[in-house]
């Protein structure tokens, strides 16, 4: 899929160098929708709601800031971040990705794209870098985790053709995130080497 305004951006494997440019991405997300979570003794369900006045969500910095150094060489730990460079050279988004050779799972650890390129196809370019790794990589499939509140990234990621697998009532429950809750989404990885 093209971008909408038909800008080309550049993918390609972050180095040291680019650290402070992800760093500095701004993730946030204003939404009008947010999916409920209502769980069950057999269960859960997920339904969309309005939100009034739309929430906006500010992710906090890291709390751990203290990396080791068997940490610095991700693509070694087959742990690359991609990114995405707008013509001007300024950073339009990322995608970190980690993958577990026991289960063959790509794990999309985090994707982040700029306010002012959401939209414009920069997610679905990012995702399909992935993907593209997690097939050189024999990747049977692709999971993330997106919070229940993130209804603009659940519905991107579902169009991309992830479903949901899984949910988490507790994963956020002593952190800034308090109250919301893990979703976990999947899809197989199409075109993977098996050997």
């Amino acid at each position: 899929m093209p971008p909408a305004d038909d800008t080309t951006y550049e993918i390609r494997t972050a180095t040291p160098e680019d650290t402070g440019l992800v760093e500095a991405l701004d993730g946030s997300f204003t939404t009008a929708t947010i999916f409920q979570v209502e769980t069950a003794e057999n269960g859960f369900t997920l339904r969309e709601i309005p939100v009034d006045p739309p929430l906006t969500k500010v992710f906090p910095a890291d709390e751990d800031e203290n990396v080791s150094a068997d940490e610095g060489d991700q693509e070694l730990q087959g742990a690359p971040t991609f990114l995405a460079l707008a013509p001007d050279g300024s950073l339009a988004g990322f995608v970190s990705v980690a993958y577990e050779r026991w289960n063959r799972r790509l794990t999309i650890e985090d994707i982040e794209v700029a306010p002012g390129h959401r939209g414009r196809g920069v997610g679905r370019a990012l995702m399909s870098r992935a993907e593209e790794f997690a097939r050189e990589r024999g990747a049977g499939h692709i999971w993330l985790e997106v919070t229940n509140i993130n209804a603009p990234a659940i519905h991107a990621y579902r169009r991309m053709g992830f479903a949901l697998c899984g949910l988490d009532t507790s994963l956020y429950e002593f952190t800034a995130s308090a109250g919301e809750y893990a979703l976990y989404l999947s899809k197989p990885c199409r075109g993977a080497n098996r050997g």
